[in-house]
């Protein structure tokens, strides 16, 4: 199993003096023999898939084809403006819960979504970036910054350990989105200005931050399970990228204000690849455990036949 994945990343960024965006969006262009420009322009058309995708997904009148799941997005960026709606956790964080799930609801429809980094966990990361974008006054290029850092938590664990439920469990397709969001938030919205006296400095800063983000964000997801009713990615997969979305932002968060997780993040994927194998395989996708044995569960299979 390739090791330290993270702590290399770290490394080559220190040796240039780079941000980790930066050093991703080198390396990419190297290895896919284009350049930083283009890199960053397809960046940009994935970008404006997730857009659409929240757009779409939004649309009172979705419908998977099995007619199971469907307009709770809708329902949740409603429930911001009625006078009569009692809401718990803020507009804010009720329109990045909506987002979530309105790319999972349009996959679920079969619409077009980006895997990120799987299509089950496609939610997670668009829903925080798109709505995160207005309330902080983000640019596209902050955004497609924070693209090349969840890109490279992913690739991190596709590395280490597994991007598949089937393999790993729902930590491993929404933990791993979660980690991948956390990271890229904590990069985005990093207060470079108060380091601006030296870049390197600041660097070294906000890359450490992103790997205490990412492993916050995991931590809080290991051993979660694959569980499928009728063995589609519906339920519980859609609603689960919402809360996945929570998981990311508060580890975000705590990066944010300076916490550290005390174990490196190389240790924690490699932890979420042992965890993940130790999942029994009912509860990898296979719809033999969990909320897909129940007896509504159940029902709902024998239904769809």
């Amino acid at each position: 199993m390739p090791y330290a994945c993270f702590t290399t990343l770290l490394q080559d960024a220190a040796d240039k003096q780079c941000s980790l965006a930066e050093c991703i969006q080198t390396r990419e262009a190297t290895e896919s023999d284009t350049s930083v420009t283009q890199v960053r322009a397809r960046l940009a058309e994935i970008l404006a898939v997730m857009r659409e995708a929240v757009r779409q997904g939004s649309q009172p009148d979705i419908k998977s084809r099995t007619g199971l799941t469907g307009g709770d997005a809708a329902r949740l960026f409603d429930s911001v403006n009625r006078p009569d709606s009692v809401n718990v956790i803020g507009p804010l964080f009720t329109h990045i819960l909506a987002a979530s799930m309105a790319t999972v609801e349009l996959n679920a429809a079969m619409g077009r979504i980006v895997a990120a980094p799987t299509a089950g966990a496609s939610g997670v990361l668009p829903g925080a970036f798109l709505t995160l974008l207005h309330e902080h006054d983000l640019d596209d290029d902050t955004l497609i910054d924070g693209l090349l850092v969840a890109g490279a938590i992913g690739a991190c664990f596709a590395a280490q350990a597994t991007l598949s439920g089937a393999a790993g469990g729902c930590q491993a397709e929404v933990g791993t989105a979660a980690a991948m969001t956390a990271a890229a938030v904590t990069y985005m919205l990093w207060p470079r200005e108060e380091s601006a006296s030296s870049t390197a400095a600041a660097n070294e800063a906000v890359n450490e931050a992103l790997g205490h983000a990412a492993s916050f964000a995991i931590q809080g997801q290991l051993g979660l399970v694959c569980d499928p009713v009728a063995g589609l990615v519906e339920i519980p997969c859609i609603a689960r990228n919402a809360t996945g979305t929570a998981v990311a932002l508060a580890g975000a968060q705590m990066a944010l204000s300076g916490l550290k997780f005390p174990l490196p993040f190389d240790e924690v994927v490699d932890a979420a690849a042992r965890v993940g194998a130790a999942i029994p395989p009912s509860l990898r996708e296979t719809a033999k455990g969990g909320l897909a044995i129940t007896p509504t569960a159940k029902r709902i299979r024998r239904e769809l036949r």
